[in-house]
């Protein structure tokens, strides 16, 4: 078996964070103790009725997870799925806990710890299969049915029923031998097949392409139930020769385990609540689709897409399975997560390019969940800076495929506050001056804005510079701002002063703000300049 992926030894140790989540079912008990976990009981249908609860219980602050304890139908099911839906939805406190970060800890410090983790790869851990949870049932053969799930449909006008919208999909590429994970939509299509939809560009697509130009099948797995961190992995765009179980192991701090695949040569999420192996045979291709997508539209008309034979289920004793909405914010599942997710990554391939000045990366949550906009904070360093960062921004792998809007602000404004964002567009960009446009980039099927559908998924992107103009940065007018004494007092003496709730915190001060050097207009009076590194 060709593993380029190491493979940790079980007695192998390594630095790990107090008490990672372990599961899926650990998970849900953190964000039970959170206040942030509904419990149905009562049988809810699984077409529509699931969908329409996740949707509107995303929409509630706070937001919790809701899991259906019972699908109506299926009471006679041996295999007994429960339903978990708005697993993460726009609750930060269920992200930071799936991040194994403090449920209270604030977004920009949350987006710079996982940039940091990112950093770092642990290997999976390679455990027999009788220390598989997930290998409790197994089914195969004729054995498999998935006619005995609950696996729903999402929205009146979607083309079938969707299982694996919350998951973690597993292939190898055929010539480097690494494990891919990938969160990617699969359509029932019978008792024992499932569609496998791909955007252009994507790991396991280019896997299959790869395999059917040689004649050869490509093997498949999916985990249907998951600790939702495979899910944020599996979503982000890594080096395409590295596996993303060291992705996950880097944020715990320790190896996942991992197990043998009993009829593929993969290795699978020891821990996950439901396992499906399959295999894709050369140009086996069934109709899919439509289904509502992330943008808060349904995505292309029916089309051909790879075609699972699926050869063995396993699942753990009344497995959990994770759904997650493609939904407008806030009840787009992908939203709150992806938004941490990708603001940390394009942050990360900004350090691995050595950009200087960065002091913050946030893709807003309500940009098509959380794909569509990135703001970037800088410090302006040279000529030419703030140019460079949009331009890196917008085509590093972090934050290249479909990204729309990219938007440069200095370093007093905060990337996650949307207000100050709109604040220093309108008093910092001159449109005819500060805006370019990238044509003909990486986007995907599922853009609404490209018709007719076949002019996809080539897309379009537009550079907004929002910075103070560097050359002229000595004369630009000077942002009105408190000074520092004045504020401190005010504060404390907020509830003296009959004012309601606390003070807001402010960072940026009149005395602060000092221009120290440019590279045109000289120096501030009393000022000396400060060396540039490099």
């Amino acid at each position: 078996m060709v593993m380029t992926n190491k493979i940790e030894n079980s007695n192998t140790s390594k630095a790990a964070p107090e008490n990672p989540v372990e599961d899926l079912r650990e998970w849900l008990e953190r964000a039970e103790a959170l206040g942030e976990l509904v419990r149905v009981s009562e049988p809810v249908n699984r077409d529509e009725e699931m969908s329409a609860i996740g949707y509107l219980l995303a929409k509630q602050t706070p937001s919790p997870a809701v899991l259906f304890e019972n699908a109506a139908g299926f009471e006679a099911s041996p295999v007994g799925a429960r339903m978990l839906w708005n697993i993460l939805g726009p609750s930060i406190k269920r992200i930071a806990v799936t991040l194994e970060e403090p449920a209270d800890t604030p977004v920009m410090a949350l987006i710079e710890r996982v940039k940091e983790k990112l950093k770092r790869r642990i290997p999976p851990r390679q455990v027999p299969a009788s220390e598989a949870p997930v290998y409790e049932n197994s089914l195969t053969g004729e054995a498999i049915d998935l006619d005995l799930l609950p696996i729903p449909r999402h929205w009146p006008l979607d083309g079938g029923r969707y299982a694996g919208t919350g998951d973690a999909v597993i292939t190898r590429d055929p010539d480097s031998g690494y494990l891919n994970i990938g969160t990617y939509r699969m359509m029932q299509q019978g008792k024992s097949e499932v569609g496998l939809y791909l955007s252009p560009g994507k790991d396991a697509r280019l896997h299959i392409t790869r395999a059917w130009e040689r004649g050869e099948p490509i093997e498949v797995a999916a985990a249907w139930g998951i600790d939702p961190l495979f899910m944020l992995m599996g979503s982000q765009t890594f080096p395409k020769n590295v596996s993303e179980y060291e992705f996950v192991g880097g944020v715990k701090g320790q190896p996942v385990p991992v197990v043998k695949g009993k009829t593929t040569d993969l290795l699978l999420p020891a821990n996950a609540e439901l396992v499906i192996e399959g295999v894709i045979r050369p140009n086996s291709v069934k109709a899919e689709g439509p289904f509502g997508e992330f943008p808060g539209y349904y995505g292309r008309p029916e089309a051909g897409c790879p075609l699972v034979e699926v050869t063995a289920v396993h699942h753990r004793p009344r497995p959990i399975l994770t759904n997650a909405l493609m939904a407008d914010y806030p009840s787009c599942e992908q939203s709150g997560f992806f938004s941490v997710l990708r603001s940390a990554k394009i942050w990360e391939d900004l350090d691995k390019l050595g950009i200087p000045g960065i002091k913050g990366v946030y893709a807003h949550p309500a940009a098509a969940g959380g794909f569509g906009m990135t703001v970037i904070s800088l410090e302006q360093r040279h000529a030419g800076h703030a140019a460079q960062v949009l331009a890196l921004a917008a085509q590093v792998p972090g934050g290249a495929y479909y990204t729309k809007w990219i938007i440069a602000v200095d370093e007093d404004i905060d990337p996650t506050n949307m207000d100050e964002v709109i604040w220093t567009m309108a008093s910092r960009c001159n449109p005819i001056d500060d805006i370019d446009i990238l044509r003909n980039t990486w986007s995907t099927w599922l853009d609404p804005t490209q018709n007719p559908p076949e002019n996809r998924p080539y897309g379009s992107k537009a550079l907004i510079n929002a910075c103070r103009e560097h050359r002229h940065l000595p004369v630009f007018s000077k942002r009105t701002t408190l000074r520092q004494s004045v504020y401190e007092d005010v504060a404390s003496r907020w509830q003296d002063l009959g004012l309601p709730g606390a003070a807001p915190e402010v960072k940026i001060f009149e005395q602060e703000r000092k221009a120290i050097y440019h590279e045109v207009g000289g120096f501030e009076p009393g000022e000396q300049p400060r060396e540039d590194k490099g």
